[in-house]
């Protein structure tokens, strides 16, 4: 099969690397054009110039970008995948976007081509070992062609049915994780504050009964958070949680401690944050101790 691979981060750029060590033929496309050269260059792969282009090469296109602006540019923009003249009949969002969005690309997709939302849970370690869990907005049966290049990228790939709730999913899976981040940085500060010395505190942690995978992944991060990569910033964390708060409000549903984890994630931002890993919230709550 051959796949268009658009948007080549810290993500995606792991996730398309799978799909060519699985044999798979594709083409790549990123806004920087110099990275999709320097991929197609090191994985004898091609690189797209435009998202157009991407398309009319393929016979499925993946998406894996930041959020509903980035996906609209790349979809609707000039020489967008939209504007493609044959080629990829399916095109598969793998990142993080709003049900709205999701919806409105589906609606508004050319004739024969029909966009399926696809995101993904874990971070850039799970990427990199193709460990991913995936979450399709359709049934297996319609997606069928699509599971060996999901079984490429992931280890395990749940098929909810109808479209729009692998969105959904992965947005009530971030609430989670953003609520866990929130709790494990007030946890670690209550016992600094205390004396414990966090390697410790984190050892009890990770053994508890509140222990998560998040934890063991996070926990260089949590404990030195200036010698290791970033992996998932505090700004998209907050835009998934104002996503998420955006959703519940439509479905008049109560969420309140969504909104107090946003409250903070809003907070550490303002406070110069934004582009530092998610963990450092950690380091904020600390700031704000001393």
């Amino acid at each position: 099969m051959h796949i268009g691979f658009a948007g080549l981060g810290r993500m995606g750029g792991l996730m398309a690397e799978n799909l060519v060590r699985a044999g798979h033929l594709v083409t790549v496309w990123n806004r920087s054009a110099e990275k999709a050269r320097a991929f197609a260059a090191k994985h004898g792969s091609q690189a797209a110039t435009t998202p157009r282009e991407l398309s009319e090469a393929a016979d499925v296109v993946i998406t894996m970008l930041a959020d509903d602006a980035a996906s609209n540019a790349v979809h609707r923009g000039a020489d967008g995948l939209f504007s493609a003249s044959g080629g990829a009949a399916r095109i598969v969002e793998m990142g993080t976007m709003s049900p709205p969005h999701i919806a409105d690309l589906r609606n508004s997709a050319p004739e024969g081509v029909a966009v399926i939302d696809a995101p993904v849970s874990g971070a850039t370690r799970a990427a990199a070992e193709a460990q991913l869990m995936i979450m399709v907005g359709a049934t297996q049966s319609d997606a069928a062609t699509l599971v060996p290049v999901f079984a490429a990228m992931g280890r395990n790939t749940i098929f909810l049915g109808a479209p729009g709730a692998g969105t959904v999913m992965k947005l009530a899976v971030n609430m989670l994780i953003h609520g866990l981040n929130q709790t494990v940085s007030e946890a670690l500060s209550l016992a600094e504050a205390s004396g414990i010395d966090l390697e410790k505190a984190f050892d009890v942690i990770e053994s508890s009964a509140a222990a998560a995978p998040m934890l063991s992944y996070r926990r260089p991060i949590y404990l030195n958070e200036n010698s290791q990569e970033v992996t998932f910033t505090v700004d998209l964390a907050t835009k998934d949680l104002e996503v998420t708060a955006a959703l519940a409000e439509g479905l008049t549903i109560s969420v309140p401690q969504t909104l107090l984890n946003l409250t903070e994630l809003r907070a550490a931002s303002a406070d110069g944050y934004g582009a530092r890993d998610m963990a450092s919230i950690f380091n904020h709550m600390r700031k704000e101790r001393l």
